[in-house]
């Protein structure tokens, strides 16, 4: 994390030390509407259409649970959508009679966008959920035309950010999304515990709510009657770790600071640079495809599981994740592996850095 946004946390949690919880809120109002106004620009939305969340899964469920779905009701998605995402599918498949269909690969990799048009017109799906990029592949979903896709026929549209915030130029108009959900950690760089979601106007306007809503984001304004917040504050619940709320806020600035489009540029770069040094080694695959590649290398070794290279490669200074069979079942079947390990350069890092990566995972495989 940057030093800025310790320092934002940080300074929450010792103004709740020394004056209490609620004071250290109150206190502090004008900071938190800043980390609001932040997150809506890292989005090219306005604070109106902003939730706060414990983390990204957080924010899909509540988005997810608003949705009314009904026996026999369709969710569409893809092959690589993101492991927990799957999960909640299939749960609202066994518990409410929801139909889950997942649109086939295109032959290069990611979604075929023809495949997808022709079930969206077909099916009417009640929802669209598309992983921006898999937590399994450096895969780019081309979530705008999707997007589009899903206005023309006004279907109801959630993308999963959270491996792309903070990690590219993200606009929620432009992506046509009615529901984006995203973490304050990973390529944004902020706390762990974190996350928000963007919510479109139109949702807003047309009732949608998450399935238990609590005091935060509704009034009990009669005995038997309750009222939503007018904006996205609906989906959020009343216990809050402001000062991780805060850290999102300076994370996002500091973000947007720095600017989203060099971000990208450095990123996607070096990534590219490492997936040309690995796929030069004879024992090492790089599992990357798609049209359009991200910062998330993915690569699997001759002999080695994953978990054991990412241990190897700490005790010598260097963060890898190491991803099982279980986290992506479709892709990796169909790669033919068991699991793959994940390298995911930011743009603080170089291109020495890199070689000795490789050179530290030759020495470890030799």
């Amino acid at each position: 994390m940057p030093k800025t946004v310790i320092e934002a946390v940080e300074s929450h949690f010792n103004l709740e030390a020394s004056i209490g919880g609620y004071e250290a809120e109150s206190e502090a109002a004008d900071e938190i509407a800043m980390a609001y106004e932040h997150v809506s620009k890292l989005l090219g939305t306005t604070t109106f259409n902003i939730a706060f969340s414990e983390h990204a899964t957080a924010s899909f469920v509540a988005a997810i649970s608003s949705v009314r779905f009904a026996p026999g009701s369709v969710l569409l998605t893809t092959l690589n959508d993101y492991v927990s995402n799957q999960i909640q599918y299939l749960a609202l498949a066994q518990r409410f009679g929801v139909e889950v269909v997942r649109a086939p690969e295109a032959l290069e990799g990611g979604v075929d966008l023809t495949a997808m048009e022709a079930l969206i017109h077909r099916l009417r799906p009640k929802l669209v959920a598309v992983t921006h990029i898999p937590t399994n592949s450096g895969l780019v979903q081309n979530v705008e035309a999707i997007g589009a896709m899903c206005r023309a026929e006004d279907i109801l549209y959630l993308v999963d950010g959270c491996q792309s915030i903070g990690q590219m130029p993200v606009d929620v108009e432009t992506i046509g999304c009615d529901y984006f959900s995203a973490t304050a950690r990973k390529y944004l760089r902020g706390p762990r515990g974190a996350g928000f979601l963007y919510v479109s106007d139109r949702v807003l306007a047309s009732g949608y709510e998450p399935l238990f809503p609590d005091l935060r984001g509704a009034d009990w304004i009669a005995p038997d009657v309750y009222q939503p917040a007018p904006d996205a504050k609906r989906f959020e619940t009343w216990e809050f770790a402001w000062g991780l709320v805060r850290g999102t806020g300076e994370a996002a600035r500091y973000a947007l600071e720095l600017g989203l489009e060099p971000i990208r540029d450095r990123a996607w770069k070096l990534a590219a640079h490492l997936r040309k040094l690995l796929s030069d080694h004879d024992r090492v695959k790089v599992l990357d495809r798609g049209a359009v590649l991200g910062a998330t290398v993915t690569a699997s070794v001759d002999g080695w599981a994953p978990a054991n290279l990412v241990r190897e490669l700490r005790a010598r200074g260097i963060n890898t994740t190491g991803q099982a069979r279980i986290d992506a079942i479709i892709d990796y079947a169909e790669k033919g592996i068991d699991g793959s390990l994940r390298i995911s350069p930011h743009y603080f890092n170089t291109e020495e850095e890199l070689s000795t990566f490789v050179n530290a995972l030759d020495e470890i495989i030799s």
